[in-house]
């Protein structure tokens, strides 16, 4: 008799998520990432922001793709929803409680995302 147990997968925490996201992110050599804190600001859209760029269309592409596959395999979870792959000058994943930026070089320029959360708490993660 061959019988399996299913031993039910635990839910992963938000930190360890958004640590999941940033590692995503290193995976495919995203360039200048950065996480929001944004749980002390009333009226804020998500809990935390995590921010990063790539250096062409095809690598933020790649990065979205990175960190939507790892999060379906190793977290058991997918966004709520995803803007601008089509262009992939800026790609939006909601993965409540975290919104994922990945923004080609000069569209993260052009918006300039972090000053308008300038009150927001700041890490940065190195370039790997």
């Amino acid at each position: 008799m061959d019988s399996q147990i299913k031993v039910p997968q635990r839910k992963l925490t938000v930190e360890e998520i958004n640590d999941l996201i940033i590692d995503g992110i290193q995976d495919i050599k995203g360039k200048n990432i950065v996480k929001l804190d944004l749980r002390h600001i009333e009226d804020a859209p998500a809990d935390f922001f995590i921010i990063c760029e790539g250096e062409s269309s095809t690598q933020v592409k790649a990065i979205s793709d990175n960190i939507y596959r790892r999060l379906k395999e190793e977290a058991r979870s997918g966004p709520v929803h995803v803007e601008g792959q089509r262009s992939s000058r800026w790609i939006c994943m909601d993965y409540f409680p975290t919104v994922v930026h990945v923004f080609y070089k000069e569209t993260r320029a052009f918006y300039e995302l972090e000053d308008l959360w300038s009150d927001a708490i700041f890490t940065e993660y190195e370039n790997l």
